[in-house]
């Protein structure tokens, strides 16, 4: 069974493992998550030439697909990512694309990690607000009882 795990699910795996033992981190730098899907071991050989690829590209949603069209993981700065939340801009090309493992897909010790993400990680509604976005409607008391143009005239009366 481990033999057969996806590469794109051995990154996620890593990725995985690493935010529930940093709780407190955001992101990780490429080669963490590269060092981690070897120490896991998640498949009992040597970490697959695949691996790197799918942390680079094939795996990180908000980057043009080549070919592969998941969604695993979300690329947070240059040479940095966290895994993808649902709610997280994306390629449209990946927008269908596969985000975290099938349960049966991965060894039974690390099926866990997915009840943790849906839980935890994900916000456990499925959704996370972009951080924009999250600012709409922000000072509308300052037009509750003001026509704008009023006040903006009235900001700058005394400009002269």
């Amino acid at each position: 069974m481990s033999n057969q795990v996806k590469v794109a699910d051995e990154v996620w795996l890593a990725a995985a493992i690493l935010h529930r033992r940093h709780p407190d981190r955001t992101d990780f730098a490429i080669a963490e998550i590269l060092a981690e899907a070897e120490s896991a071991d998640v498949t009992g050989m040597t970490l697959r030439p695949g691996v790197k690829v799918h942390v680079y590209q094939h795996c990180v949603a908000n980057k043009a697909p080549n070919p592969g069209r998941y969604r695993m993981l979300y690329e947070t700065s240059s040479g940095r990512r966290r895994l993808f939340r649902p709610g997280d801009p994306c390629h449209p090309s990946r927008v269908n694309g596969k985000d975290v493992p099938a349960r049966d897909a991965v060894p039974m010790e690390h099926r866990e990690l997915i009840d943790w993400y849906h839980a935890e990680f994900s916000g456990g509604n499925g959704r996370t607000e972009d951080p924009v976005l999250a600012l709409r409607g922000l000072g509308k008391e300052l037009w509750e009882n003001e026509d704008a143009d009023d006040y903006v005239r009235s900001q700058r009366a005394d400009w002269r």
